[in-house]
């Protein structure tokens, strides 16, 4: 059997001097796999100062069985659009602090002797088709693991948002704006701003009001199959934006169509061990609430 290539991706801001990338490569290599060590995003001239050769990303994931990451799940987050497009696994080594999406913790990281032999299991999470809509031209257009927000700027005034599906207007929400989520992103922003959690591996749409400004607003839980249009009503007046996966916001004009919908993309998520969601959900809300107790 051909040596499997694994793409090794640290967050260099959260593995400091590449030192769980460093020791992975290690571990890797001895069990026979090839490994290249690239960055998640640009950073010119970084590693070489390390004695790591640092290889372009969107070069090297053509070619690669697997990608590592390194950091938080902001890192995967930033790395999903990437590996969905090339079919390629990502296995999440958490750097950060709750890391919902991660396999490994750092002091776990001889784990990945496990992949000498190739047998481990892949989760399948839904992503997101995200795009707008303007004048009757596509004017942005993503795909997104967690969620697609859209909010009001900096400014403290009410976005006035109406909520449609296929089917026809669904609800209209008035506060800081709404999070439109799969159920990987249930745990996140969605979570934050009062919203179900819902099994990762699950197929639904999650709509989650963000601060609303009446009692009555409800979050939604649709299922697959529906087809999202959000329309703010007031954005020439006032600053709205839409943000996917906490990425670059995007500015919104008053007509923009607002689309979301289940992506035919998936980002496949790495398992070595077979902890249930309860029990992982059970360990990282642990932590959550022991920093907040500290």
């Amino acid at each position: 059997m051909a040596s499997k290539k694994v793409i090794l991706c640290p967050n260099p801001f959260r593995d400091e001097r590449l030192a769980a990338a460093k020791r992975s490569k290690e571990i890797l290599e001895n069990v026979g796999l090839q490994t290249v060590v690239c960055l998640p995003f640009n950073r010119e001239g970084y590693g070489e100062e390390l004695g790591v050769p640092i290889r372009p990303l969107q070069q090297e994931i053509k070619s690669a069985d697997l990608l590592i990451a390194f950091g938080g799940d902001g890192t995967i987050l930033h790395l999903a659009r990437t590996v969905a497009l090339h079919r390629v696994p990502v296995l999440g080594i958490n750097l950060g602090s709750l890391g919902f999406m991660s396999e490994l913790e750092l002091n776990e990281l001889d784990r990945l002797r496990d992949l000498k032999d190739w047998n481990f299991t892949v989760e399948s999470r839904m992503m997101l088709d995200v795009s707008v809509v303007r004048g009757g031209r596509t004017v942005y257009n993503t795909i997104a693991l967690n969620d697609a927000v859209i909010s009001k700027g900096s400014i403290a005034r009410v976005v006035r948002l109406n909520i449609f599906t296929e089917e026809g207007f669904l609800t209209r929400v008035g506060g800081d704006g709404v999070v439109l989520a799969t159920p990987t992103g249930s745990t996140g922003y969605s979570m934050a701003a009062g919203g179900p959690i819902v099994e990762p591996t699950a197929r639904n749409l999650l709509i989650t009001p963000i601060c609303p400004h009446s009692t009555r607003s409800s979050c939604y839980v649709l299922s697959p199959e529906h087809r999202i249009t959000v329309e703010a009503m007031d954005a020439n007046r006032k600053f709205v934006y839409l943000s996917s996966d906490g990425g670059k916001a995007f500015s919104l004009k008053n007509g923009d169509q607002i689309r979301v919908s289940q992506s035919r993309h998936t980002t496949q998520l790495v398992r070595l061990s077979k902890k249930s969601f309860c029990e992982i959900l059970d360990k990282k809300m642990g932590t959550e609430a022991a920093c907040h107790e500290e």
